[in-house]
């Protein structure tokens, strides 16, 4: 904790000393020794006299809870995973199970401004992914992030939420509850301090940590300038294997996606195309992925109008001539069910497996 709060302290500094000293050896040194190797005053001062009241924030919010920790760099207990990339954080604030850290994880991101479709296969991926052994890990936004860890909890699998936030301040709020059941059945992870507030420049920081600790990263939807495809691109840094959903050309939601399989990302169509690719981990409960039967619904003459992504009720008049009472028995038909998704935009099909 005293390390992390250095002033204007690069990360590559702070590791070459911790490199030559262990963290409770570096905060004794004296002035002349940390001169020498030229660190500016503030920083020396921060070290021998450190901010013993954030100090003492941080350790009354570990005392509060048995299931809360903090993680040092040097501790064992460090997943090794993200000890191998290029700006690892100094301390890991957690609350949950710590064990987690150390299994075989695959990260599950999108966009927050989801299309039905997506939502649907984050929820499904997720728990094909934990039935095989895996933790999902994500970053609990609206959204993709969302159903993803619901997808996981709903089966009593295992996942991981990596915040841009201090734990005390859960963002976004409507994720509160999200946050509790992860807390008894999962893990929340930040590298801030646990009252930091919600800062846009904090949530790139956090995409590294996902990526990070994870074995690959999933794209489901993310358009162009999505905050998914910095993930994306830590993933690759990192030398993470990184997969992509496709989707419908016409969904600004899954250009980004587009571009990463276009840029060598591994299309997806099922969660085997992603856990062929971990065979290694001998850790894993690979088997086949039971998966609910949708009604077949090529009898329906209706079907063949609706897209498998957003079709209006405009485009549906206009496509099969009906007149709106027609149409809309119809369509209630199909919602009873289970052929389409209806949302206050409009309708998709639903894919048959």
């Amino acid at each position: 904790m005293v390390v992390d709060a250095i002033p204007a302290l690069q990360k590559r500094t702070i590791f070459k000393l911790l490199s030559k000293h262990p963290l409770q050896e570096l905060i004794n040194l004296p002035r002349t020794t940390l001169e020498s190797y030229r660190l500016k005053e503030a920083q020396i001062d921060a070290l021998l006299h450190p901010n013993l009241t954030q100090i003492e924030k941080n350790i009354d919010w570990l005392q509060l809870s048995a299931s809360r920790d903090i993680i040092c760099f040097d501790d064992q207990r460090y997943p090794p995973q993200l000890k191998e990339i290029s700006n690892p954080p100094l301390l890991l604030y957690v609350q949950g199970d710590i064990g987690l850290l150390s299994t075989p994880q695959v990260a599950i991101v999108g966009s927050r401004n989801s299309t039905p479709y997506g939502q649907e296969k984050a929820y499904q991926f997720a728990r094909e992914l934990v039935q095989s052994g895996f933790t999902v890990t994500s970053g609990m936004a609206i959204g993709i992030d969302g159903l993803a860890h619901q997808g996981a909890l709903d089966i009593n699998g295992k996942t991981i939420a990596v915040l841009g936030t201090g734990l005390n301040n859960i963002y976004p709020k409507r994720h509160n509850q999200l946050a509790q059941q992860i807390i008894e059945n999962g893990l929340l992870v930040s590298e801030f301090w646990p009252d930091s507030p919600a800062i846009p420049s904090n949530f790139p920081r956090r995409n590294r940590i996902i990526s990070g600790l994870s074995l690959g990263v999933l794209v489901v939807e993310a358009s162009q300038r999505s905050g998914s495809l910095i993930t994306a691109r830590y993933a690759n840094e990192q030398n993470r294997e990184l997969f992509a959903l496709p989707g419908s050309i016409d969904n600004s939601q899954a250009c980004g996606c587009h571009q990463l399989i276009q840029q060598g990302a591994k299309l997806v169509v099922n969660s085997a195309d992603i856990i062929e690719e971990f065979n290694f981990v001998t850790s894993l409960n690979i088997s086949p992925i039971p998966t609910p039967l949708i009604p077949q619904s090529d009898d329906h003459a209706l079907l063949k109008h609706i897209d498998f992504h957003l079709t209006t009720l405009e485009q549906l008049l206009s496509r099969t001539g009906l007149d709106i009472i027609n149409l809309q028995n119809q369509l209630v038909e199909l919602e009873i069910t289970g052929r389409i998704e209806v949302t206050a935009e409009g309708y998709t099909r639903r894919c048959e497996k």
